[in-house]
């Protein structure tokens, strides 16, 4: 079983990747890589960019990369002015800068603002684009570290502000500050200057939770009155399963009344949550209650019902503002935008009305800290060729009727003139219908269109049309993309995702390779010319496709993948997984798991040829590790294939880091692309 792989020290393990990252390089840099990455880099790093600002105190701020800074610069300008690409935008953070002056690297995972002190903040700094975060206090407004201030260990960590000097803060410091899974479970009152395993505990999960957290609410600063903090605690049970206890003010915890399947949104007055079972409202329903802390009972046992979705209906997101709820209803992909004002107990949503081409649709407060703010939301409309617009929504102005105002767009990464997107649907082996869509190129030929095919399936994830020039790029070279919104994700409400778990997961293999299918049926193209890929979730998916379905495609690219289906609970962060996956030590799970578990249905060269093979991990991963790969490309080998494999040195799950290591990652894989679908 290669389990050698599993030591990242072993120098039999260090040698495999050593070898097969030498291999890799060699056959995919090619000039035409080298073209690939420094125009991807130059797009990273393009002044003109769309800006989404966020706002604390008098200074709108922006995260923003250089080809001086490719670890970025978190930047600010006065609120007063446009947040414009030639505005005067002004230094805060020079992540590149505190590198080299610590000698290691940090990719800036954004910042935490203190609801008393807007500018005063906690800069979220992951180690190597790793789970791992450092917590470091850092005043905006004077652009330098606190001295004395915050600074935690690097460890998977969360906080919230409980005052000027204190925060609640999650950290798995310790075996016995953990869950099984490795994420914080304890919750301590941490004091400026003080560590952490020092501080006072306020709460705790359960160690067979996933991880505990802290939602901070101050029902007074909204109420333009003395501070008078809102305290609700998390348990995660299982992902995307969860249970919520308020601090009645003395200390003591009560538990709310809410199904534990929910996702959810709270605020000092109600709590609005969309029901991922028919525990006690329909599955899909998005539901408003009122919500007083201090009050004999939390929860009013009056539930209003925002939306029953009909079939194919999804609530994609929604949050609750101090006035008013905003919720995204998408009906088979199409999305629309809801308000309602909660200062009028008989108002009725309102539906925003949209710009022509718009594919999909999401939104954000513009301050930091709503407490401190107003109603005023950022809402961003795109599509897979329209650049992203950032519109504005002033839901405080209420004299006149809400309607989104546009400010600025993205400029074009790519000339999209004679390209197209479709929705097109598949029928899966079960008669199920699965959408998906198709962006082709300006021009192609009938039946040897190239085809990359991307496809996630797994824990709720929602696929959405996103414009990005990255893609633009492989369209520009002739290829088409595909986006497939099978079961697992929840594009089409809770069922579609509960349809695909534990014993259901074939279901998510059956409608991707339907969708390779229907691409030939249609007439676009033929197997060997299309190329799947995924990361995550999405490469146990393209693993299960090359070992189950390889005559349905040209190529697959696996990238950060789960493979091995009997021991990804070995690892702490697989214990997680297992509500999703099912138990590897249940006997009836286990059989179910070998069943598809990619590293266990390898055949031998003699029996069956794969498509190419592309295998791409992270040695710093610590959510799936890099062992995944390793083992399943070894197996290969030994089975008388050959894969390439690459494993990058740092960047972690997603593959952060500088401008240029994000740009090689992307052009490596094209390369590979080019060289087994594009070419004749």
């Amino acid at each position: 079983m290669d389990l050698f792989l599993e030591t990242d020290t072993d120098p039999a393990t260090l040698e495999f990747v050593a070898a097969r990252n030498a291999a890799s390089r060699a056959s995919f840099e090619t000039p035409e890589f080298a073209a690939d990455r420094d125009a991807i880099r130059a797009m990273l790093e393009r002044e003109d960019r769309l800006i989404v600002p966020s706002r604390r105190g008098d200074w709108l701020f922006d995260f923003h990369r250089t080809r001086d800074n490719p670890l970025g610069i978190w930047r600010r300008l006065p609120a007063t002015q446009q947040a414009t690409p030639d505005a005067a935008w002004e230094t805060v953070f020079d992540v590149d800068a505190f590198c080299a002056a610590e000698g290691k690297r940090w990719i800036f995972n954004g910042a935490k603002s203190c609801p008393w002190e807007p500018t005063r903040v906690l800069l979220m700094l992951s180690d190597g684009g790793s789970d791992l975060v450092r917590l470091l206090e850092f005043d905006a407004e004077a652009k330098q570290v606190v001295p004395g201030g915050f600074d935690t260990p690097a460890v998977r960590a969360h906080a919230s502000w409980l005052s000027p000097d204190e925060i609640c803060y999650f950290g798995s410091i310790d075996a016995a500050s953990a869950t099984q899974s490795g994420w914080p479970r304890v919750g301590r009152r941490l004091r400026r200057g003080k560590r952490p395993e020092e501080a006072e505990i306020l709460y705790e999960a359960a160690m067979t939770d996933v991880t505990g957290y802290l939602i901070t609410e101050d029902a007074g600063l909204l109420e333009g009155g003395a501070s008078r903090p809102v305290h609700v605690f998390v348990a995660v049970h299982e992902i995307g399963k969860m249970a919520l206890s308020v601090d009645d003010g003395n200390g003591a915890l009560r538990r709310l009344e809410l199904p534990v399947d929910i996702d959810f949104d709270i605020g000092a007055n109600y709590i609005l949550w969309h029901a991922k079972s028919d525990a006690a409202v329909a599955t899909g329903s998005l539901v408003l209650q009122r919500f007083t802390p201090s009050g004999a009972e939390p929860l009013d046992p009056d539930r209003r019902i925002l939306v029953s979705p009909l079939p194919g209906q999804s609530i994609r997101q929604f949050t609750l503002l101090r006035e008013w709820a905003v919720y995204t209803v998408e009906d088979r992909l199409r999305p629309s935008l809801f308000v309602l004002d909660l200062t009028r107990p008989d108002a009725e949503p309102v539906a925003i009305r949209l710009p022509d081409g718009i594919e999909s649709l999401s939104f954000t407060p513009l301050y930091s800290d709503l407490m401190l703010g107003d109603d005023t939301l950022n809402v961003i409309g795109q599509g897979f060729l329209k650049p992203p617009t950032r519109y504005e929504l002033r839901l405080q102005d209420r004299d006149r009727s809400p309607d989104l105002v546009a400010l600025q767009s993205s400029p074009a990464f790519f000339d999209a003139e004679g390209m197209q997107s479709t929705l097109l649907e598949a029928v899966s082996e079960d008669g199920t219908r699965v959408p998906y869509r198709l962006v082709l190129p300006k021009s192609w030929t009938e039946g040897e269109l190239p085809v990359l095919l991307y496809g996630y399936g797994g824990f709720s994830v929602s696929l959405g049309a996103s414009y990005s020039g990255v893609t633009g790029r492989f369209l520009e070279q002739g290829g088409a993309y595909v986006q497939a919104h099978i079961r697992g994700g929840s594009e089409l409400g809770p069922d579609w995702h509960t349809q695909a778990k534990r014993h259901g997961r074939h279901r998510a293999f059956q409608d991707f390779v339907a969708i390779a299918r229907d691409l030939v049926q249609r007439g676009f193209t033929k197997p060997n010319r299309i190329a799947c890929t995924g990361g995550s979730n999405g490469g146990l998916l393209t693993g299960v496709m090359l070992t189950r379905y390889p005559e349905d495609f040209g190529a697959v690219w696996c990238r950060v993948p789960v493979l091995d289906m009997t021991r990804f609970h070995l690892f702490p962060a697989g214990k997680a997984w297992m509500d999703e996956y099912g138990d590897p030590d249940n006997a009836d799970d286990r059989a179910y798991l070998l069943g598809y578990s990619p590293l266990h249905g390898i055949r031998p060269a003699t029996d069956c040829t794969y498509p190419a093979l592309y295998i791409e991990s992270s040695s710093n991963d610590d959510r799936v590790h890099p062992s995944h790969a390793r083992r399943f490309a070894k197996a290969l080998e030994d089975a008388g294939h050959q894969p390439f494999f690459h494993e990058f040195g740092s960047g972690g799950h997603g593959g952060a880091g500088n401008s240029g290591e994000i740009a090689e990652r992307t052009a490596l894989g094209y390369s590979f692309l080019r060289q087994n679908i594009m070419r004749p």
